[in-house]
């Protein structure tokens, strides 16, 4: 059974860092894309980064020079360092795996539950 399990999220200021995490398991970890979408309430989900299983990166242009994504093959995880965050940032998280392709236009094979970061002062 594939299960991608979120983590880290939670309230921030603005201005301040969060790293959540998605651990998989039930697949081989290496030979899959992992991407982090986000939904915010009245909006369509939409991809914030994604990593291809070779290390290749890509970033949505609100996010750029603020967020990085990586992830440790070792630790079937993959983390999403968020720096300088804004209100706007405020979502459900997703984490999601599949073919490259698929996961960063929006049809991966697997999706997680979601994690909860909401940006407020």
């Amino acid at each position: 059974q594939v299960q991608l399990a979120e983590s880290g999220g939670g309230l921030v200021q603005p201005g301040g860092s969060l790293r959540p995490s998605c651990t998989v398991s039930g697949v081989i970890f290496s030979a899959y894309a992992i991407g982090w979408y986000r939904q915010a309430p009245g909006k369509q989900r939409e991809l914030v980064a994604g990593i291809s299983k070779g290390g290749t990166t890509n970033y949505a242009d609100s996010v750029k020079g603020r967020f990085a994504i990586s992830r440790d093959n070792a630790k079937n995880t993959v983390y999403l360092q968020m720096d300088n965050l804004k209100p706007e940032d405020t979502a459900v998280y997703y984490c999601s795996a599949g073919i490259f392709w698929d996961v960063v236009r929006g049809t991966p094979q697997y999706w997680g539950q979601g994690t909860q970061v909401t940006v407020s002062s």
